[in-house]
């Protein structure tokens, strides 16, 4: 189960400005969940709260009636995509996606078999023994991916800076995106500003502006 719920979010921060303006919503076990709305909205700020990388200034958030607020980052069972994939080019493409799991001191045959499954769902396992600087930055992509999902999260964040590329790398992202929803099971909340990218998706559509939702295409 991966289900969040938000009650009355909000967050306002030093000098006033109001970024998430009382946001209630309720998000079910595997669902694919886009974020609309111009910059400045709030979307990418509600996905870094989710994520713990912002204070919540008010109201509450539960992953599976587990109450997130004060729990810390890496404990929260979520992968976040960054824009510049957070990969150290001097380590192979294995090692990359291995880091997270060494961090957390599981056994060596765990890791192994959890990288190798992620690389072939991805496509990538020829890749594997590679430095990053060597590889094209639709593989790298790819990389960061495998490195989310090698954790076993229960929601992937993507932000719109993560697909800030090119057509064909963007057309990539997205497929890989829905793979990992509707094959694995993982529940993805995906924020961008493209209208046409929102509604083609076929998914779910929260539509923000100032702060606030406007609507939702439930």
């Amino acid at each position: 189960m991966a289900s969040l719920i938000f009650e009355h979010l909000k967050k306002v921060y030093p000098n006033g400005f109001v970024s998430v303006d009382d946001v209630s919503l309720s998000i079910e076990d595997g669902e694919f969940v886009v974020f609309h709305g111009p910059s400045g909205c709030g979307k990418s700020t509600i996905l870094r709260m989710i994520g713990g990388l912002e204070d919540i200034t008010s109201g509450k958030i539960y992953l599976d009636n587990t109450f997130l607020n004060d729990i810390l980052p890496r404990d929260r069972k979520l992968a976040m995509a960054f824009q510049n994939y957070a990969l150290y080019k001097y380590m192979n493409v294995y090692d990359n996606m291995a880091l997270g799991l060494k961090l957390r001191d599981l056994p060596r045959t765990v890791i192994n078999t959890r990288v190798k499954t992620a690389a072939a769902f991805l496509g990538i396992s020829d890749i594997l023994t590679k430095k990053i600087r060597s590889i094209s930055d639709s593989e790298r992509q790819r990389v960061a991916l495998g490195r989310a999902i090698v954790c076993h999260p229960k929601v992937l964040l993507v932000d719109e800076d993560f697909a800030h590329q090119d057509d064909d790398l963007r057309k990539d992202m997205i497929h890989d995106i829905l793979k990992i929803n509707k094959e694995l099971g993982i529940t993805v909340l995906y924020v961008t500003n493209n209208y046409e990218e929102a509604v083609s998706l076929n998914s779910r559509v929260i539509f923000m502006k100032d702060g606030k939702v406007i609507e939702d295409s439930i």
